[in-house]
């Protein structure tokens, strides 16, 4: 019995070396191209090619809440032509209006009117009236929905859901999965900015990320400088900005970010947040509460969940650019 014991002790042994000799020496593979009205870059070590794989699981998250996709499940509730939830939306669905209730309402993914609003008000240079934004408020609000039996529940029929603040997030963390359940140890999966690295890159280094530094004056593919460059493993990380997008009348300067609370641009001294959590679409709800709800909000949400870091960079008083960072993000910052 012992030399049994032994023997079966050597074979595990030689087993898991000969995995761990395969994820060394199987190459890294690349996939990119465009998803959720944005584009992905996805960098794997296997000795499979999981493109097809990866597909599916993109069309499917695409399927489900995609607001660009006119077939979408998203898009269905939205015309209120069916309330059935599929399975990603009833997952992520009761996880984004948990973001909404810790982030008092700052986050909230029943925006979509208002942001439909002001988004053609500013491209038309015509702002929406205070009376035709209180309008819309009447049916603006996480409270306003809620899930009974696989089905959304709208208190009102014209509430729209806009999931676009988890979307790319949670797609992420979908790929993410199935690299997970492929035993693939090594890898990058960034959509649109929103992104989930575990283990090492190329060359043996936790992989890197730059944020970018905020620049109202950048061009669309014109070279980006950095603020900071992250190094980053077993962590997703999200970004949101309002520095390339803003709108300026009457001398004040409104953001493209839409306080669904209020239902009008924010106005504070955040230029962006980059979020570091477990799960990549955690971190994409947050950055985007943070451009709502502003740096001293921010400071107590962090303080009350350990669990996320968080890297702001703003304006001082000053009008300076300055960074505020949590402790735990300190980590991550080369």
């Amino acid at each position: 019995m012992k030399r049994y014991k032994i023997l079966l002790l050597i074979v595990l042994v030689a087993g898991a070396a000969f995995v761990i000799w395969q994820q060394r020496t199987a190459p890294y593979r690349h996939l990119e191209g465009k998803i959720f009205g944005t584009y992905y870059n996805i960098t794997y070590r296997s000795d499979q090619d999981l493109q097809s794989d990866i597909l599916a699981a993109l069309n499917s998250v695409d399927a489900s809440l995609s607001m660009f996709n006119s077939k979408s499940c998203l898009s269905k509730i939205n015309r209120n032509e069916d309330l059935a939830l599929d399975s990603r939306a009833a997952w992520l669905i009761p996880r984004a209006i948990a973001v909404s209730e810790a982030t008092d309402g700052a986050f909230d993914i029943t925006v979509a009117p208002l942001v439909n609003a002001w988004g053609f008000g500013i491209k038309n240079e015509e702002w929406p009236s205070d009376k035709a934004v209180d309008s819309l408020r009447q049916f603006v609000g996480y409270k306003k929905i809620s899930i009974k039996n696989g089905r959304l529940v709208k208190d009102d029929a014209r509430t729209m859901l806009d999931l676009s603040a988890v979307a790319k997030g949670y797609g992420a963390d979908a790929v993410a999965a199935v690299l997970d359940s492929n035993k693939v140890g090594d890898y990058m999966v960034e959509i649109g900015g929103d992104l989930v690295a575990k283990g090492k890159n190329s060359e043996g280094k936790k992989w890197r990320i730059g944020v970018a530094r905020p620049e109202e004056s950048s061009a669309p593919g014109e070279k980006k400088s950095y603020q900071a460059v992250l190094a980053v493993t077993d962590r997703a990380i999200a970004t949101s900005g309002n520095y390339r997008n803003f709108h300026y009348k009457d001398g004040i300067r409104y953001a493209h970010t839409i306080d669904p609370r209020t239902g009008r641009p924010v106005e504070h001294e955040i230029l962006s947040a980059t979020i570091a959590a477990a799960r990549c679409y955690e971190a994409d709800a947050y950055a985007t509460a943070v451009m709502v709800g502003g740096l001293d909000k921010a400071k107590k949400w962090f303080a009350a969940n350990k669990r996320l870091d968080a890297y702001i960079i703003y304006l001082d008083a000053g009008g300076k650019q300055a960074v505020w960072m949590t402790d735990g993000f300190k980590q991550y910052v080369q």
